[in-house]
């Protein structure tokens, strides 16, 4: 199913080209308001979901970015394994993979991911992510519904196709 690799390439561009407009506009930890509980929030992220490591000291950059490369190739072989049918499993491991990628990117070429999707009520705040994130996000939700049966065909229309 490398038919899907477009959907990662889609993630992977807009991710990149988010990021190049946000640090090319904003400064470090700026923030602009743009609807209520939504904000642009510019800030790197040197760890991962929730800045998980962030403080330990640079050895998690080529920890996660390890971490990313193998994940990647597995997703990559993954896909290419897929039947035909399993179209809702290639959408979230497509998902998944550019998500991935894109955040590779930032780890390899800064040191740190570029964030700046700040949700938040009141005065509690979201963690503040970016488009890999959402998508890597999005893909996983998809996996889980898909482990769950959703968009599988009935065992007895698969045999007879």
């Amino acid at each position: 199913m490398l038919k899907w690799l477009w959907l990662s390439v889609l993630v992977l561009v807009v991710d990149q080209a988010s990021k190049l407009a946000i640090s090319g506009t904003m400064q470090l930890y700026e923030s602009i308001a743009l609807i209520p509980s939504f904000n642009l929030t510019y800030v790197h992220n040197t760890g991962a979901s929730f800045s998980f490591l962030s403080e330990a000291g640079g050895w998690q950059r080529w920890f996660f970015a390890g971490l990313a490369l193998i994940v990647s190739a597995a997703l990559g072989v993954w896909l290419a394994r897929l039947q035909k049918h399993e179209t809702l499993l290639a959408v979230a491991l497509s998902l998944v993979l550019g998500g991935a990628i894109g955040n590779l990117i930032d780890r390899l070429a800064y040191g740190y991911v570029i964030d700046f999707f700040d949700f938040y009520v009141g005065t509690w705040h979201f963690a503040v992510f970016n488009v890999a994130d959402a998508a890597i996000s999005i893909g996983v939700g998809l996996m889980l519904l898909e482990s769950f049966g959703v968009g599988k065909a009935k065992e007895n229309e698969t045999n007879n196709i």
